[in-house]
């Protein structure tokens, strides 16, 4: 049954026909990519589906990559004043048996400072950090641009800001 939500998972990603997936004891790590951020764009969004086929609760609790200054694992909120937020959170549950979908408008990995562009097609290492599972080697294909800016958490930090600056509006 995993495998099948897995699956849907990844069809919703609208993942090309070379999505991957990692698989370590329990977990499972569908497509991890990156759209495509325009050249000059200093962050962007790191998305997959995370599936814990286990018995036991485990936690996303931080990532490492050579492609930017810092890579953290962030949620995005929009407020009922439709104010946008971005926050770091120290850990993303893993609940046994389910699967947690890294994905636009939700939770993501931000990786902010990028140190060169990011061209489509491309792979590029990251490692994964779980509570229970240890660190997990990954790599994070990069695929077409979503025709939408990247977000740009710049100097943001987890100050709230506005929906049309949040998707890099005015930019």
């Amino acid at each position: 049954m995993s495998r099948i939500l897995a699956l849907l998972a990844a069809l919703a990603f609208g993942a090309p026909a070379l999505a991957h997936e990692i698989v370590v004891g329990d977990l499972q790590i569908v497509h991890p990519h990156i759209p495509q951020p325009p050249v000059s764009a200093k962050s962007a969004g790191g998305f997959m589906a995370l599936v814990n086929n286990g018995t036991e609760a485990d936690r996303l609790v931080g990532v490492e990559s050579g492609i930017a200054a810092k890579s953290e694992v962030h949620e995005s909120r929009v407020d009922a004043n439709g104010v946008g937020t971005m926050v770091h959170i120290e850990a993303l549950d893993l609940p046994p048996g389910e699967t947690v979908s890294l994905e636009r408008g939700g939770y993501h990995i931000m990786f902010m400072g990028l140190t060169a562009p990011l061209t489509e097609g491309e792979m590029h290492k990251a490692t994964l950090i779980f509570e229970r599972s240890g660190r997990v080697e990954i790599e994070f294909q990069i695929d077409p641009p979503m025709g939408q800016a990247p977000m740009d958490h710049g100097a943001m930090g987890d100050a709230p800001m506005d929906h049309g600056a949040m998707h890099g509006a005015g930019n």
